[in-house]
């Protein structure tokens, strides 16, 4: 059948045959094959459904339908507070079904790891776009609860210099960690900042390393944007945990 290229793939080569998607095995392959026959197993829908391996040894994974979110602009629906509490019970939803698995060894949960827009799915609701899956689960692992709220408030809410209202920034992620239902908020901000540490010391250690990839988000000034926003971040700090108390 014919490859089409699906738009968004920075790191990886990701295409479309009929209703599969097609992508490279890695290290993490086995273990994002069994989180996502998990998930399956347990009648979630929010991810694509593994099928195994194809005559190149790509993975293959169930194609789903719908709007990613990858590029700007994006309609408003994408970002609306509805769409943020869907964000936060959906990853409530998949944690909760991890919590206590081999799976997720002596972690809280298997958290995805690289939550945003770019990685979910949104389709019409009542007229509106709203997430309903994510997608890339490559990068998945055991870990925190808070690390994916972490990510989720970073990624959909664009907390950086773009961000001309804090106090608004600052009551959207109350609203994502009191949809989630996240116990432990006052770690939130910090994590945050490790997360923004961590990607910015990772692009820029792979791209040294030679990573060709990395290489290439370095070139396109991925890592100053993000040193851009933990910055921000670490201006606006108190601020952004009094909004979260």
């Amino acid at each position: 059948m014919p490859e089409s290229s699906l738009p968004g793939g920075f790191v990886n080569t990701v295409v479309r045959v009929g209703d599969t998607v097609r992508r490279p095995a890695s290290a993490r392959t086995k273990f994002v094959s069994d989180l996502l026959k998990l998930l399956e197993s347990r009648g979630w829908s929010g991810a694509p459904r593994y099928l195994g391996t194809d005559g190149e040894g790509r993975e293959v994974l169930s194609y789903l339908d719908g709007h990613v979110a990858w590029e700007a602009p994006q309609p408003a629906a994408v970002s609306s507070d509805e769409s943020l509490a869907a964000v936060a019970r959906l990853v409530r939803e998949f944690h909760d079904l991890t919590a206590g698995t081999p799976l997720a060894g002596d972690q809280e949960v298997v958290c995805h790891n690289d939550l945003s827009p770019k990685n979910t799915v949104y389709q019409p609701c009542r007229g509106e776009l709203r997430p309903t899956a994510f997608i890339d689960w490559d990068l998945a692992a055991p870990g925190a609860r808070v690390h994916d709220i972490a990510h989720v408030c970073w990624q959909y809410l664009g907390l950086g210099p773009a961000v001309t209202d804090v106090e608004e920034a600052g009551r959207r992620m109350r609203l994502i960690v009191d949809c989630y239902e996240l116990p432990d908020r006052h770690r939130l901000v910090a994590t945050i900042l490790w997360w923004q540490d961590r990607c910015r010391r990772g692009i820029e250690a792979q791209a040294d390393a030679g990573d060709a990839a990395m290489a290439r988000l370095r070139d396109a000034g991925a890592a100053r944007q993000v040193q851009a926003a933990l910055q921000w971040v670490s201006e606006h700090r108190d601020a952004l945990e009094r909004s979260v108390r």
